[in-house]
């Protein structure tokens, strides 16, 4: 039985995030190996993901998880958001860039969607775990910066979270990931994915493209606290509040209850500057996602105008 380490070289929950498991439903509906919502239709892999593109530009290695050969490779494909040129432009390469590493007793990974010309090995090569083989990118069938890991074993897929589940158990099967990275990989539901504070309000475009990483200053013409959320499910209502650096709210947003399971969703609450200017100190957002009147969801953040 194999022993994966982690394929990507980022730190879960901060500079990556587990966007969707392998589906274990067999019919046409979807669940992850927790019976829960972060899964579609046939999705036969772990999909981690990158908060924007700026991270994606800075780049992040993509890592063998266990010693083996390569066998096949793919790269030249262009880093292209799937939404631009659709699904189409992709057919018959969907995993874009990509390596496969065969392992022994017949066990194989597949890492895809890797960045154009950051493949680091040729087929034959040996590699060790932990090795280095390329960077993640946006090839293939993606709409957002991923690594998406498919475990196989005898060519069958393999999930590395629930190997060997029985038929509709939630949490079963045997884990297939280093002990180390056990807690790491603890499952959560729903993700904070970004926030941050903006000076005008913010899309999911500039998001995704990282362009709203930059702080405001004391000049700022407005102040806006916001918060993409991940896993979020129907019923779930979305809150933010914004506080002065005495405490006082400045602002709050409370979304309407979500009508179904989003893949993403965005939150923002702010106020343009008042006439007098910003009072100098730290400002204070308050992200809460209620499930049922209870809080499944939270996350707090700061800004020190000075």
């Amino acid at each position: 039985m194999p022993v994966f380490a982690l394929p990507v070289a980022c730190e879960l929950g901060r500079s990556c995030f587990i966007q969707n498991y392998v589906d274990t439903d067999p019919t046409s509906s979807a669940r992850d190996y927790q019976c829960g919502t972060l899964s579609y239709d046939g999705h036969n892999g772990t999909d981690f993901r990158l908060p924007n593109m700026a991270a994606q530009r800075a780049g992040v290695e993509v890592l063998a998880a266990a010693a083996g050969r390569v066998v096949r490779r793919r790269d030249g494909m262009a880093d292209v958001s799937v939404r631009g040129n659709g699904a189409a432009s992709v057919k018959g390469s969907e995993c874009g860039n990509a390596v496969v590493i065969e392992h022994s007793a017949g066990w194989q990974t597949q890492y895809c969607h890797m960045a154009r010309g950051s493949l680091r090995v040729e087929v034959g090569d040996r590699v060790e775990a932990r090795q280095a083989i390329g960077r993640v990118g946006l090839s293939g069938l993606t709409e957002y910066p991923h690594l998406h890991f498919i475990v196989r074993h005898r060519g069958e897929i393999a999930d590395p979270f629930a190997h060997e589940a029985s038929p509709n158990s939630c949490g079963g099967g045997r884990m297939l990931w280093d002990p180390a990275l056990v807690p790491l990989l603890a499952y959560r539901p729903r993700w904070v994915l970004n926030a941050g504070f903006a000076a005008a309000s913010v899309t999911m475009e500039m998001l995704e493209a990282g362009d709203a990483e930059q702080p405001p200053g004391i000049t700022a013409p407005a102040l806006v606290a916001y918060a993409r959320g991940i896993g979020l499910k129907v019923g779930d209502v979305q809150a933010m509040v914004v506080s002065s650096p005495s405490g006082q709210v400045l602002a709050k947003h409370e979304a309407q209850p979500l009508e179904r399971n989003q893949a993403q969703t965005l939150i923002f609450a702010g106020l343009r500057k008042p006439a007098a200017g910003w009072d100098r100190g730290t400002y204070r957002a308050n992200y809460t996602v209620f499930h049922d009147k209870n809080v499944v969801l939270e996350r707090s953040f700061d800004i020190d105008l000075q």
